[in-house]
């Protein structure tokens, strides 16, 4: 038997992070960590005011993913982060080595309408844009797969678990 994955789930605001984490790890019979929820309020503040963060916003809060991650190495878990740079994927890497990436992608339009219709979250269209120039994809060297969000939820969870058995049998 194989030792579960700890997986964050990674893209720009909007493409599903919060909705495909959970059903992910439900899928995965693993715990979820919404990465939001590791925020401090003064980062929520300052998106909310639609101001994007700076990266001395973002050490602190990887920190914390990365330590939740690190202790779930060897039980499997999944989290959401955004995750944008490559810099913020190796300091998760740093707290917790082992973990593995889904990178939800889709078109800036597909996001943005997404975006348009949720409700009650604290990050605004108008950061997309700020999103889309910050996003360095997975590079060959990280431990990961990327996943398009055209469909459903169920299909891309769908999509997403299977590309991660792919990738630990590779």
């Amino acid at each position: 038997m194989r030792t579960p994955q700890v997986v964050v789930v990674m893209g720009v605001a909007g493409t599903g992070k919060t909705t495909i984490g959970p059903l992910l790890a439900a899928r995965l019979g693993v715990p979820y960590a919404e990465g939001d929820d590791f925020h401090p309020q003064a980062n929520i503040d300052k998106m909310s005011a639609g101001t994007p963060l700076e990266d001395a916003d973002r050490w602190p809060w990887l920190d914390a993913i990365g330590r939740w991650a690190h202790g779930r190495a060897g039980l499997g878990g999944v989290v959401s982060s955004s995750a944008l740079k490559r810099s913020y994927r190796d300091r998760l890497r740093a707290e917790a080595p082992g973990v593995v990436f889904v990178h939800l992608t889709g078109s800036r339009e597909l996001i943005e309408s997404r975006m348009s219709q949720r409700q009650g979250h604290f990050m605004p269209t108008a950061l997309l844009d700020s999103q889309f120039a910050t996003l360095q994809p997975l590079q060959a060297d990280e431990a990961g797969v990327a996943v398009d969000v055209s469909g459903s939820p169920e299909e891309i969870t769908e999509r997403a678990a299977e590309a991660l058995a792919a990738f630990a049998a590779a």
